[in-house]
């Protein structure tokens, strides 16, 4: 298993963060490794990890020294990993790591990517979403069901998914969204590519500080014209 941890300014997440993981993983019965992809952190980050791989054998350190985004370290880090399943979690830790056994299961039937949901029945958010960030979520697969061909998925943005070492190297090399959206941009590949998914509901910790920006949401629905345009024009046929 390669777990890809994208980390931007979290020098005071991270380490807490590694150390859960390391703790869950050393006791299973399968071999891992934990790769970090700084995204061109001002802060601490990239230091913070490196004290920590004398203590966490397995742990490596991708980092970039300017900031592209989390679609590009993510891609980065699915491809620069060496294990046959490859999982990508948030640096704050919002899905435990553990989560991971609702979702090994699904390859044994068949299945090339699994992925966590707030959405899918068995998901437990704490503490649940405000109103406003429910209307937003919703909005957001309108959009993307539209755009992306994503319909069949109700969750294309929680950022825990794991998928085979073969559907990683064929999606991750055709992707181009750098930022939020990319999430939606691997399910279109995985969907064009004809991979089988399964989304499956997981406990998520929200953030209450969170906050969704006008802006941001701006740039996502612009990734996904390009998205749109990329799936028209053949872009991921190749």
């Amino acid at each position: 298993l390669s777990v890809i941890v994208p980390a931007y300014q979290e020098e005071e997440r991270i380490a807490a963060t590694l150390q859960t993981i390391n703790a869950y993983l050393s006791k299973q019965n399968y071999g891992y490794e934990i790769i970090v992809v700084n995204d061109g952190s001002k802060d601490r980050t990239a230091e913070t990890v490196r004290k920590l791989i004398p203590r966490i054998a397995n742990l490596r350190l991708i980092d970039n020294k300017i900031n592209h985004g989390k679609g590009y370290v993510v891609r980065q880090g699915m491809l620069a990993g060496r294990g046959q399943y490859r999982l990508f979690t948030d640096s704050d830790n919002s899905t435990p790591i553990e989560e991971i056994e609702k979702l090994l299961p699904f390859f044994e039937q068949g299945y090339d990517i699994v992925i966590g949901s707030r959405q899918a029945e068995g998901a437990k958010l704490d503490p649940p979403q405000p109103l406003f960030r429910r209307f937003v979520g919703r909005g957001w697969w309108f959009l993307t069901s539209i755009f992306a061909g994503t319909w069949m998925i109700a969750d294309t943005q929680c950022g825990f998914k794991i998928m085979t070492s073969g559907a990683a190297q064929i999606i991750f090399p055709l992707c181009t969204i750098d930022r939020f959206a990319f999430d939606a941009e691997i399910l279109a590949v995985a969907r064009i590519k004809k991979f089988k998914i399964k989304e499956v509901g997981v406990l998520w910790r929200n953030d209450p500080r969170s906050t969704v920006k006008f802006k941001s949401m701006v740039k996502m629905f612009f990734d996904l014209l390009k998205i749109s345009f990329n799936i028209v024009s053949a872009k991921y046929d190749k």
